[in-house]
């Protein structure tokens, strides 16, 4: 790490998992063409557990899969940052001194060795990060705190609350968790307050019909969750995190949000198993096809719609793409104009990009509530009218930010 600047690093690396993107968007694509050939869809059901008679879902295993490959992309983009901000503030001369200036004994200085801490740079680093990072004991840490100490260039604030410990890529995994349980809760909510005509074959018209069937509540099988209410309650999740860890939840959430790009590039893909999130008719040679068990009402009839002639949008291929597209932003942004960036940029920026898809790809769902409110009917679907008040602040943010006040 404090052998070479952060720059340097940056242009000749490139990390594991975009050869892990690249090769799931190739087998995607390939299944997603046979599709279009033979109108076959893979199985809803991965594999069963004959230990325990449990059917394991394609769409839990992307749903796992898309937050874990979001959470690797944001921890390693943290680690990034950090770099960054020691290299700003250490100088390169402390950095490159040998672990003999501190006047360890040699049990120590190996110990250090072999967590890969070769000088006084990458000592500081992971010191400045977390002490309990280096995992050698208390007796020891105490000890090389006070060699430390003694060292004329090395700052107190570097010891005790470091400029770079803000971006600790453990937190991302201590903090997933918080994210991810009150993210679910919050998606649920809002699916509950907001439910989709399809809910209507299961009795539910209204939030009311939850209310009067509490178990449908939690039925989240045969109901849905609304990305909305995951934001929220994501975002609520990291508001908890960061405070306990006295950190900044804007400044997280700028990175979190290029990891939850990409999670959504992965996660949606989900849908097409479950053959959900699908569009209107076309005649678009990407068209999928549909059975006819979970057809809306409208295109159950088989006569007048023939499963093999029969084709629609598929949604769920737009809202991946929307996303990959925001994380090729977000993450290019993220990694080389760090600098020019002011916090909550990225996060308002992947506000505006998912509220404009969002937006787009109502124009051609089905199954969409339309917003009323009392005896008012506006005739748009709810996400569409929660996407432009949201987008329109975002977006009126960043130009404010980057045009307005610059100039």
């Amino acid at each position: 790490m404090a052998k070479n600047s952060t720059k340097n690093k940056q242009r000749r690396r490139i990390e594991p998992y975009w050869y892990l993107i690249a090769v799931f968007a190739l087998i995607m694509g390939i299944i997603f063409v046979d599709h279009i050939a033979t109108a076959r869809t893979p199985s809803r059901v991965a594999f069963h557990l004959d230990i325990f008679n449990l059917d394991v879902f394609w769409y839990g295993i992307f749903i796992v899969a898309g937050i874990a490959l979001g959470a690797w992309v944001t921890a390693t983009l943290a680690s990034d940052w950090a770099e960054a901000k020691f290299d700003e503030n250490v100088p390169w001369k402390l950095r490159t001194k040998p672990l003999t200036t501190l006047d360890l004994n040699d049990e120590m200085i190996q110990s250090l060795k072999k967590r890969k801490v070769n000088n006084l740079g990458e000592l500081l680093f992971e010191w400045g990060l977390n002490p309990d990072r280096l995992s050698i004991g208390k007796k020891k840490l105490a000890a090389i705190k006070e060699k430390l100490e003694a060292v004329p260039d090395v700052l107190e604030i570097w010891l005790t609350d470091a400029p770079w410990r803000q971006w600790n890529p453990d937190h991302v995994w201590g903090g997933v968790i918080w994210v991810v349980v009150l993210g679910v809760i919050g998606a649920r909510l809002y699916h509950v307050l907001t439910p989709s005509p399809s809910m209507e074959a299961e009795g539910i018209f209204s939030a009311l019909d939850y209310l009067r069937n509490p178990m449908q509540l939690i039925n989240i099988r045969s109901g849905g969750l609304g990305i909305y209410g995951a934001i929220i309650g994501g975002f609520l999740g990291l508001i908890i995190y960061t405070h306990r860890q006295r950190i900044s939840a804007i400044a997280w959430a700028d990175l979190a949000v290029v990891g939850l790009a990409i999670g959504q590039f992965v996660g949606r893909w989900a849908n097409f198993f479950n053959q959900e999130l699908y569009g209107g008719l076309t005649d678009l040679p990407w068209g999928i096809y549909i059975a006819n068990r979970i057809r809306g009402t409208v295109f159950a009839n088989m006569e007048l719609y023939p499963f093999e002639t029969t084709r629609f949008h598929p949604a769920f291929l737009y809202e991946s793409l929307w996303s990959l597209l925001t994380f090729f932003v977000l993450y290019y942004l993220a990694r080389y104009k760090r600098d020019d960036l002011q916090r909550g940029d990225l996060m308002a920026l992947y506000l505006v990009f998912y509220a404009t898809g969002r937006i787009l790809l109502e124009l051609i769902r089905l199954d969409s509530r339309t917003f009323s409110f009392a005896s008012l009917e506006l005739g748009i679907p709810v996400a569409t009218f929660v996407s432009i008040i949201i987008a329109i602040p975002m977006a009126g943010l960043l130009i404010y930010r980057h045009l307005i006040a610059k100039d």
